[in-house]
């Protein structure tokens, strides 16, 4: 029995298109309805035929689901489920994608009525590509998807949203949003504010030219600059959304960074080695859960 018979997704970027394609590819039987509010990402989306229909308000899209899902930056959340809520049939289930969960549950338990079931979700996978065309099928395949419900959260409804990612291939796993915000603070936001910071440094530099830095552009600062491609709108909000657990890791960040500086001065060669022979060890246990291929150079193909 499949867990949701009406799926309506709001967003049709990187992670919305994804998803439409996912659940067409393995939940063949779901009708989907999608709305954008860019028109000529719909008019795109028609075009890729992702969808059964596409609506030209987000409440149209969502008259007769069981399933919403929000896959919009975290600050546009509020501002969506305001604009779905009068239109939300009794016993539907809203979810979302965003990264950050605490901002996100409160304002869709803001901004919703009674008795709709609120369930929010973090698949944690992407690309730096956005909009319609950058989607595809397995980009949830053996990545986790994270569950955050409220204290309070329908049973039912969590077990259905784990159906659900789970036939599109996730591994799913619930936590808190605090402790979601924390570890994604961690693990995903704090590289890529590194990231963004690297690659402005670099192209600010007066003695180093643009066209030298992307000409002796090296692995290490290649693959910064991959990151700080993603999308500078999703990534704005959130750093906003998600402030307190960032500073909080940011400022352990910058005391490990001070210790460094302080060991390459004094050339205490025994600490540099033991600091990187641990983060070795971190990248081994990534490739060992699936997380990311262990060939060399990621995989890549040149």
């Amino acid at each position: 029995m499949l867990p949701f018979a009406r799926v309506a997704v709001i967003g049709m970027g990187l992670i919305g298109s994804s998803l439409t394609r996912a659940i067409r590819a393995k939940l063949p039987t779901v009708h989907l309805t999608v709305h954008d509010a860019d028109a000529a990402v719909r008019e795109r989306v028609v075009d890729l035929d992702l969808a059964d229909d596409v609506t030209d308000t987000p409440g149209a899209a969502v008259i007769d689901a069981d399933l919403v899902i929000l896959a919009v930056p975290v600050l546009a959340m509020m501002k969506v489920a305001a604009a779905i809520a009068a239109d939300l049939p009794a016993g539907c289930v809203v979810s979302d994608t965003g990264s950050v969960k605490g901002s996100v549950l409160a304002d869709l338990s803001e901004a919703l009525p009674e008795g709709i079931a609120i369930v929010p979700a973090h698949p944690v996978a992407g690309t730096e590509q956005s909009g319609p065309d950058a989607g595809f099928a397995t980009l949830f395949d053996a990545r986790w998807c994270i569950l955050t419900p409220p204290v309070d959260a329908d049973a039912f409804a969590v077990a259905r949203i784990t159906e659900f990612w789970t036939r599109l291939g996730a591994r799913v796993e619930v936590m808190t949003p605090e402790h979601h915000d924390l570890v994604l603070a961690v693990t995903s936001h704090l590289p890529h504010l590194i990231a963004y910071s690297i690659v402005g440094t670099a192209s600010d530099l007066e003695s180093v030219t643009r066209s030298e830095v992307i000409k002796y552009s090296a692995g290490g600062f290649r693959d910064f600059t991959r990151i700080a491609a993603s999308d500078p709108v999703m990534w704005r909000d959130v750093f906003l959304s998600n402030k307190d657990a960032v500073l909080n890791v940011l400022q352990r960040f910058s005391e490990d960074l001070t210790a460094l500086q302080r060991a390459i001065r004094w050339g205490d060669g025994d600490y540099l080695e033991a600091l990187f022979s641990r983060t070795r060890a971190v990248r081994r246990g990534i490739v060992d859960e699936g997380q990311d291929t262990g060939d060399a150079d990621f995989g890549r193909r040149h």
